[in-house]
């Protein structure tokens, strides 16, 4: 098993254990994933247990009557394809602020380019920071052949780390031809935001700044090659992703990067995601504010 596999098989037993998933959809999704009968019983059972003393998962009731952060001053997102490398058509969604700051690759949840990913890229551009929100499961047709977001979270799986490395750089060489003359940021969220800490260990010189939020830190990686500023985002509740928090505060130490980190309070993971059962209004509000503010100076 892959570590990508590995993290997604740990974050669909988690919801399970935190209720948000039936047993039978559970085991629905890891047969997805290859895992057999009695395996996929073991992790459900093995993440229960592990999470009988952990506090319930924050409910979003009564906070998604706010709007969420950036979405009144959003733009409105283009299909669009660019050349990727082997020779690829990578599809991505674009959003051009009208006197652009600096642009950013905005890097995708486990679901593939969702209205949700298409929406926050909107919010950059309002924002005045140009977006660029790459699809990770072009190869396969995009997001929008599968009918069911657990099949493509399956085939994300299967995606070597090193083809997501290339199609996130190919992403940052689109949004440098698009914004030139300017620097240039990266946010993710979740798979995304582990993403960011995979991009920026592969080196990706051209980034000036990056905000991953709530992903998890690859293991044995180096960030030495990296140049960007660094606002780590993580929800005090979600105990699976701080894990790792200690191993990329000590990387982002030995690189010599600026960086910051900033843990939502009484929030859990996958908080900004105003679509989804843990949008928690409060936190996403303050991250949003915290990362505007890092771009304003990292990329400005």
């Amino acid at each position: 098993m892959t570590p990508l596999q590995r993290y997604i098989v740990e974050e669909i037993a988690a919801d399970h254990a935190d209720g948000l998933l039936t047993r039978r959809e559970a085991l629905r999704r890891l047969g997805l994933l290859g895992l057999g009968a009695p395996a996929a019983v073991a992790v459900l059972a093995a993440c229960s247990s592990d999470n009988k003393t952990s506090s319930p998962a924050p409910s979003a009731t009564g906070s998604a009557a706010l709007a969420p952060p950036g979405t009144s001053t959003a733009l409105r997102t283009s299909p669009i394809t660019f050349p990727g490398p082997d020779g690829r058509t990578l599809q991505a969604a674009w959003a051009a602020a009208e006197q652009p700051r600096g642009g950013v690759l905005v890097i995708h949840e486990n679901k593939g380019l969702t209205d949700h990913i298409r929406s926050v890229a909107g919010r950059f551009a309002g924002a005045g920071y140009s977006a660029l929100a790459v699809d990770l499961l072009s190869e396969v047709g995009g997001t929008t052949t599968f009918t069911d977001p657990a099949a493509a979270t399956a085939a994300l799986s299967n995606i070597s780390q090193d083809q997501f490395n290339a199609d996130l750089a190919a992403g940052v060489d689109e949004l440098e031809r698009r914004v030139p003359g300017r620097k240039l940021g990266t946010t993710g969220f979740c798979f995304g935001g582990g993403l960011v800490w995979s991009l920026l260990a592969s080196g990706a010189p051209k980034l000036a700044a990056a905000t991953p939020f709530y992903g998890p830190f690859p293991d044995n990686s180096d960030l030495a090659g990296s140049k960007a500023a660094v606002l780590a985002v993580y929800a005090a509740l979600d105990a699976r992703v701080n894990a790792s928090r200690p191993t990329a505060e000590a990387a982002l130490q030995r690189a010599g990067l600026p960086y910051e980190v900033f843990v939502a309070p009484d929030a859990d993971h996958a908080f900004f995601n105003d679509t989804g059962p843990r949008y928690s209004a409060a936190a996403a509000t303050e991250a949003w504010r915290r990362v505007l503010d890092w771009y304003g100076t990292y990329l400005s």
